[in-house]
This record gives C-alpha cells, sequence and structure tokens, in this order.
C-alpha cells in the first residue's frame, strides 16, 4: 500500500530544516573546537569539519595543471611585493611546491598551463582603478615594455621564476594570453584548455586570495572541476588582513577539492 507521507512536500522540508539545525549544532561544535587550535595555527584544519569531503578523483587524461603568476615580483626575494608576501611563501613552501606540481605533472604527462600577469605601458592609463591595481601599478608589477618584445623582460618582475623555466619553456606548457586584474576571464585560459580535453584542473599559484581564488571562481563557473593546492600559493598579510587565512577560507568552501602537494604528487605517479 503506497505511504502518502513519502511525497508530502511539508514532510521533505520538516527534514531539511530538522537536517540543517543538525548541521548548526556539529558546526557550533566545530568552531568551538577548532578556536583553541586557530590560537596555536590560524591555518590548520577544522578538527569537526562540518562540510562534506571531497570527492574529487583526477583523471590523468582530462586534468591539468594551472598556475597563476608563477612570477619573479611575487615568488623571489627581489621581487616588488616580496615585503608583503614573503613570509606566507616560506611559511607554505610554495616555491618548492609549485617546482614539485610542475614536476610531477611533466612526467605524468599531463596537461600545463600557466596564466601570467602583465602590464604595459598603455595599461597605466586607465581612468578608475581598485586598491590593488593602483599598488600593483605603483610599484612597477609585471611591468613589460610592449606586449610585442621582450625587451627587459629576462630576469625582470614579470618574468617567470628561473627554476620554473625548464618546465614553462620546453615548448608543451601553454602558456595564456595575461590576464589583466585577477581572473581569467579575458583571456585565453579557459579556450586552451577546453582545446585540450581538459576539464578538470590541479590550481596553484600567486596570489591566494586574488589570482588564485579568482581563477578558482571564473573555472568553476565555467564547468570545471578544480581542485586547489593550499600549499602551492601564498599571500599578502597586511594591516587590512591575512589575504592567504581569507583565501583557504572560500578554498574549502568552493573548490572541488583541497589538496597539498603532497597528496597531488602522490594522485600523480
Amino acid at each position: 500500500m503506497c505511504n502518502c507521507h513519502d511525497n508530502d512536500p511539508k514532510l521533505t522540508r520538516r527534514q531539511a530544516l530538522a537536517g540543517t539545525a543538525a548541521i548548526g549544532v556539529a558546526t557550533a561544535a566545530s568552531v568551538a573546537g577548532t578556536a583553541a587550535q586557530a590560537q596555536d595555527d590560524p591555518y590548520a584544519e577544522p578538527t569537526q569539519p562540518a562540510l562534506p569531503p571531497s570527492d574529487m578523483v583526477i583523471d590523468k587524461s582530462r586534468v591539468a595543471l594551472v598556475v597563476t603568476d608563477p612570477q619573479n615580483d611575487f615568488l623571489s626575494p627581489d621581487g616588488v611585493t616580496w615585503g608583503v608576501v614573503g613570509a606566507s611563501v616560506e611559511r607554505n613552501n610554495t616555491v618548492a611546491n609549485i617546482e614539485s606540481l610542475f614536476k610531477a605533472a611533466k612526467a605524468a604527462d599531463i596537461t600545463v598551463a600557466v596564466s601570467p600577469h602583465y602590464y604595459y605601458p598603455t595599461d597605466k592609463g586607465w581612468k578608475f582603478e581598485g586598491a590593488l591595481e593602483k599598488l600593483m601599478h605603483k610599484i612597477g608589477m609585471f611591468d613589460r615594455k610592449d606586449p610585442l618584445s621582450l625587451e627587459g623582460f629576462e630576469g625582470s618582475g614579470a618574468d617567470f621564476l628561473e627554476q620554473y623555466k625548464p618546465y614553462i619553456n620546453d615548448g608543451k606548457t601553454i602558456v595564456s594570453s595575461p590576464h589583466k586584474l585577477y581572473g581569467p576571464e579575458h583571456n585565453d585560459l579557459a579556450l586552451q584548455l577546453r582545446k585540450n580535453g581538459v576539464d578538470q584542473i590541479i590550481l596553484a599559484g600567486m596570489s591566494a586570495n586574488l589570482c588564485t581564488e579568482s581563477h578558482l571562481r571564473e573555472l568553476l563557473e565555467q564547468g570545471f572541476e578544480v581542485g586547489v593546492v593550499k600549499d602551492g600559493t601564498a599571500a599578502a598579510m597586511l594591516p587590512e588582513g591575512d589575504g592567504y587565512l581569507a583565501a583557504l577560507t572560500n578554498f574549502r568552501y568552493m573548490a572541488n577539492a583541497v589538496w597539498t602537494t603532497e597528496e597531488v604528487t602522490g594522485m600523480l605517479n
């Protein structure tokens, strides 16, 4: 005999509300339990997470490593942002971790793409800018003399970190057209990935709460499955806030997976 309550929308709604309440209780307990831990390490994983665990499984036939802004101005002690990002880069071992990701991706023969950030002289004529845009233009971050010339590029802040060049300049790595703000909405990254049959992404690079997070958001909107490598990025720490901590929170909320470099290299082996 049919149980008429099975399709009762009110019952379903009550069940949903009860489930939401249970999550709320679990979340409150998690927040309380994590507070003491956060005093010692604000970046530590929650001891009692409320969000569902990741079920993303890497498929080498359709995955790509995407690295945002692997450039001197972010990752070299001589870069113009080192004073504000250096502590985060060193804490996460970001430089070595990105190299490990490049090396593992090449050994696994998966698609590798870099989304760089460049500014040309005409970009200095913008009539309005956000806070970070103003700062980047003021300090000459990612500056190049001309979009069609490499004069002065070698070793500049816009150039790739020297130890990454063997991986990037191997004739196989996709170097997309530059993004001008933070996300890939206006470069050809998504097109290049689609043309290579990619719909999964391992995302790393700089900087966590700006270009990396913006790439995550846009690529998710484009229908890609994206796992972020949390120690393959870093961010500025300013009086306005810790960029890495802000990004880590959003990675956990939005990404299909949040991994360590060790986890990713293990999956690619």
